[in-house]
């Protein structure tokens, strides 16, 4: 990327303002993607490539397929619950911003996320 001058790193996770009991290290990681996403555009922003992160609150396709029923209902149903919009991100709505956010319509996005949580997450 630094060759070409341009390239597009997206990351996955994000924090919000607040945590929450039983997140443990989970939390912690998603900390500290955060740091290193910033920390990652002061050092490759002079060369063109941009960093963002991508966060989404849960996205219960994403559960394994080992993950018992009732645990994924339950996980579902926490995700949904939180979100203000009723409902959660899909894969789809993921792909569909990561796709937009690497374009060159979003050229001018860096050092920053992008909330897909469906008002799970409050900026």
């Amino acid at each position: 990327m630094i060759k070409r001058r341009s390239g597009v790193i997206l990351a996955f996770g994000g924090n919000g303002a607040h945590t929450l009991p039983g997140l443990g290290g989970f939390k912690i990681a998603l900390d500290a993607i955060e740091g290193l996403r910033r920390q990652w555009a002061c050092e490759v922003g002079r060369h063109g490539i941009r960093v963002v992160t991508l966060k989404t609150g849960g996205v219960p396709e994403s559960l394994p397929d080992t993950t018992p029923g009732p645990v994924r209902d339950e996980i579902t149903a926490g995700i949904q619950k939180a979100a203000l919009l009723n409902r959660t991100a899909t894969l789809a709505d993921v792909g569909n911003v990561a796709a937009f956010v690497a374009s060159d319509q979003a050229r001018t996005m860096t050092a920053t996320d992008v909330n897909i949580s469906c008002g799970a997450i409050m900026d």
